[in-house]
């Protein structure tokens, strides 16, 4: 039996989920542009409780790296690092910009590219390219929307994230077919517990989690 705890903290969210053998067994998700730290762990002890699971049971954990809110990433980071050192755990860190690409749905997957694109609170969006089978174009960057278009190849491509309206008005004056995937536009736990488990299957490394920055703190 393969127990995995997730979470997220980087975004205007706070995502909680265990997951055991396949199964998201327990998950909670609040939007909040900030109290991230009072709010996770109440929301881990939930979903233990709730899954009946003790951190004994843990064989990994999962946490996002950015790009995100600096204070709620250094929270998730922090919680991360600390029950990692603690149980003795690997723990996997998964971009934002993966997450939330990976949460597109199979339907979605095998026709063109995705650009997956975040608000940053800036005149710019955290942006970054991936394929039809969700592997990375390009790397991720903090890009004005006007410029997006000098990121991707020629054709059509499908927009995810909670800024792809944003980014979809951009491309359109630039004449860049463009399409609004139906994916939740925020990093989920749930979606991050997945990806981690498979990295624990295939054997992955599971460095110390470090922070995605696009730009200095």
């Amino acid at each position: 039996m393969t127990v995995i705890l997730a979470f997220d903290t980087a975004t205007p969210a706070c995502s909680v989920a265990l997951w055991r053998d396949g199964t998201v067994c327990a998950h909670r998700f609040s939007a909040m542009e900030r109290g991230q730290a009072e709010a996770l762990l109440p929301m881990i002890e939930g979903v233990m409780g709730e899954a009946n699971a003790l951190f004994t049971d843990l064989d990994a954990l999962a946490v996002t790296l950015g790009p995100g809110s600096f204070t709620g990433l250094r929270v998730g980071l922090a919680a991360a690092r600390g029950m990692a050192l603690a149980a003795k755990l690997p723990c996997f860190g998964v971009s934002t910009l993966e997450a939330v690409v990976h949460g597109t749905p199979e339907g979605e997957r095998g026709a063109g590219p995705f650009l997956a694109v975040l608000d940053s609170k800036r005149a710019d969006v955290y942006a970054q390219v991936f394929g039809p089978d969700l592997e990375p174009l390009g790397d991720a960057g903090a890009v004005r929307p006007e410029d997006l278009g000098r990121l991707l190849p020629p054709g059509p491509v499908c927009l995810v994230g909670d800024a792809a309206e944003r980014a979809a008005a951009a491309l359109d004056r630039k004449g860049v077919e463009t399409t609004l995937s139906a994916a939740f536009p925020l990093p989920d736990a749930a979606v991050v517990a997945g990806m981690a488990a498979g990295k624990l299957r295939a054997g992955a490394a599971a460095p110390p989690p470090t922070p995605l920055y696009l730009r200095p703190p």
